[in-house]
């Protein structure tokens, strides 16, 4: 594992699935079922500052994507330990979380599937763009 990576590429794999989630959690895809399962009313919070930790996480992710996989992955590789990263350790890791909070199946597939997609978009741009 190393530190070296395509800056911007990194940056364009978080803003990505930035936009990603903006359309994940939409209610044109699967916000309305999102808030619904969250209990039926969305949380407050200050636009700004969600938007804007919500951004800084998804560039953590994204760097540390990109040191696990290297400075040129394939594109297959690139995929497929999106793949791995984003169901096998995220997703489950939430399916722990929610089963001990009792959350609904209903809810880990919407924020699980979230996050295998995040990965899988992190690892298309980070495999075609070195």
């Amino acid at each position: 594992m190393g530190f070296e990576f395509n800056l911007l590429a990194v940056v364009l794999a978080a803003v990505s699935s930035f936009m990603l989630g903006g359309l994940w959690y939409s209610p044109v895809l699967f916000g309305r079922a999102w808030n619904e399962e969250n209990g039926g009313v969305p949380t407050a919070g200050h636009p700004a500052k969600v938007f804007g930790v919500s951004f800084v996480f998804s560039l953590v992710a994204a760097l540390a994507f990109a040191s696990l996989l290297g400075p040129a992955p394939a594109l297959a590789h690139a995929l497929g330990m999106g793949l791995l990263v984003g169901f096998a350790c995220v997703a489950a890791s939430f399916g722990i979380n929610y089963q001990f909070a009792n959350r609904s199946f209903k809810l880990w597939l919407i924020d699980g599937g979230y996050h295998t997609a995040q990965f899988l978009l992190f690892g298309l741009v980070l495999g075609l763009w070195h």
